[in-house]
């Protein structure tokens, strides 16, 4: 009886280990949101060296009473709306399309009332939930090739190219990626996951061919020093600031690169700066934080009482860890530059309010969770 007393308070309690990593996350991105935007702040913004850390606190206070939202509702009652998150993911992606503002060549973004909302972060969600829900129904035929692959792979590259027809082919691949993984654990063969992973690179390869500017950060990223007057400006100056660090870095605020040298260092190349004024001690600091998330939100995966909630978490979590790879990746230049915000750090309302309602629906499927 007492057992299993102790059982039912464990599985009614959220994970508090994972709330104090958000909570971290979050209160160390103000500061370095602070630290990074400044100059950018005071002499683009008419003198406002708070511009971005305002508008990060609003994101970051409306995204803290989201997740406190979604952690109160029950996970199992998103099963039941797929026809209604499948609709409004094809809807928002036709939206954007129509009349979608465009920002840094890409038309990626819908102005609601003046401000601006990224759909992609809403159909990311979506096609978690949705192939989640899918998997699970079909979770005998996950290993048969025309009733589970085939399916499967028709699924991933839809929700993908909803997100790729807006222009974002990195947003496309941290989806693909993560659906992928998703696949992999609902019990798909790996020949199968073989032929998906090579359909996902020819298309990859093709998006980058028919953009020139893909092509050319492809060519820079071999030799960034060699085209350092142009397209590899970027790339350069994360490394210096990376090397300027050293072991324990220049110290808070003290960075040079953000001052008009690293374009948009207060979000694509946040991690850069934390190297340069805190150092390698910093970055690794930062990673073993992100380490602990992924412990969390794992262990929250394998212990979910159904296969569904499994499956959620599994891949809330994997947006997040493919998303803050690919931002070390692309700062350490290992590999080709994209525009990708290191998750809960990096300044962006629209990426941290939806990533803290995803972490809401982390939470309350770790409350039907034995992760005590």
């Amino acid at each position: 009886m007492e057992e299993a007393r102790r059982t039912s308070k464990s599985k009614s309690s959220i994970d508090w280990v994972l709330v104090i990593v958000i909570v971290i996350l979050v209160l160390f991105g103000f500061l370095m949101v602070y630290s990074s935007s400044y100059p950018d702040g005071y002499y683009k913004f008419n003198g406002q060296p708070f511009y971005f850390l305002k508008k990060q606190i609003f994101a970051a206070v409306v995204g803290l009473f989201g997740m406190i939202l979604f952690t109160n509702i029950n996970y199992k009652i998103y099963a039941r709306m797929q026809r209604l998150i499948l609709i409004s993911c094809i809807g928002l992606a036709l939206l954007t399309i129509v009349i979608g503002v465009a920002s840094n060549g890409a038309q990626r973004w819908i102005n609601i009332a003046g401000i601006n909302f990224q759909p992609s972060e809403v159909i990311k969600l979506g096609g978690v939930l949705y192939m989640a829900d899918f998997f699970d129904r079909n979770r005998k035929n996950m290993s048969n090739f025309t009733k589970g692959f085939i399916p499967s792979m028709l699924g991933i590259l839809f929700f993908c190219g909803l997100i790729a027809i807006q222009d974002d082919l990195s947003t496309s691949i941290i989806l693909g990626g993560t659906l992928m993984i998703m696949f992999f654990c609902a019990g798909a063969k790996i020949k199968h996951l073989v032929v998906l992973v090579s359909i996902g690179i020819i298309g990859i390869v093709f998006l980058i061919a028919t953009q020139s500017y893909r092509m050319t950060r492809i060519i820079v990223f071999f030799d960034p020093f060699k085209y350092i007057q142009n397209e590899g400006w970027q790339i350069v100056q994360s490394l210096y600031a990376l090397g300027t660090g050293g072991l324990f870095g220049m110290g808070i605020g003290k960075s040079r690169q953000k001052f008009f040298y690293l374009p948009e260092p207060y979000n694509d190349f946040i991690f850069s700066i934390i190297g340069e004024e805190l150092g390698f001690i910093g970055c690794v600091a930062v990673m073993l934080i992100f380490v602990i998330f992924a412990w969390r939100g794992l262990r929250i995966s394998m212990n979910t009482e159904d296969f569904f909630g499994s499956q959620v978490a599994l891949g809330m979590t994997t947006l997040v860890l493919v998303q803050f790879m690919i931002h070390i990746a692309v700062t350490t230049s290992s590999m080709p530059p994209t525009g990708r915000a290191l998750p809960f750090i990096s300044a962006g309302g629209t990426s941290l309010m939806f990533l803290l309602v995803s972490m809401g629906i982390l939470l309350n499927i770790s409350k039907h969770s034995g992760t005590y």
